[in-house]
């Protein structure tokens, strides 16, 4: 029950996170969105225009990849503290069973050690297996990151480079 109180409660902090971050955002969205609106009342030629437009989307453009940076970094560590929870109940379970296991092979039946020997080392693969499928999940996940970083500049440095053009 424990366990089940301490992923509802990091759970929570990342919603409110979320939140935090969504008012911020929205907040100077709007505020942003009125000076433009003002600014484009006061405008007085298409040239003006343009140039108005322009200012507009490169700052705009950053602020998304930034917000999006922000929402991946929140899902992110609250993925890697979520991993380390269940790593830590998984190894706290792994134990105890181990524990068991070697219980029961002290008391199985003379002529069995053969069977005990084959059941840990079926075991024992099976938990090799699932270290291995853990390792290959954290990798993908560092390496979703890093395209997503990737992406993120990118997309950015697109942003500023076609409003220099225009």
């Amino acid at each position: 029950m424990q366990a089940f109180e301490g992923f509802s409660t990091k759970a929570f902090s990342s919603v409110e996170k979320l939140v935090e971050l969504n008012m911020a955002t929205t907040k100077a969205i709007m505020g942003e969105s009125f000076s433009h609106v003002n600014a484009l009342a006061s405008v007085n030629d298409a040239q003006e225009l343009m140039a108005l437009q322009a200012g507009f989307v490169q700052p705009v453009a950053e602020k998304t990849a930034a917000y999006f940076k922000h929402v991946q970094t929140i899902a992110a560590n609250s993925g890697a503290e979520f991993t380390k929870a269940v790593e830590a109940k998984t190894a706290e379970a792994q134990k105890t069973f181990d524990e068991a296991l070697e219980k029961m092979a002290k008391n199985a039946p003379a002529g069995t050690e053969g069977a005990v020997a084959a059941f840990k080392s079926a075991l024992s693969a099976g938990q090799n297996a699932v270290e291995t499928a853990q390792a290959s999940a954290k990798k993908a996940a560092q390496t979703a990151q890093a395209a997503f970083n990737t992406a993120s500049t990118q997309a950015v440095d697109a942003v500023k480079k076609a409003t220099r053009v225009a």
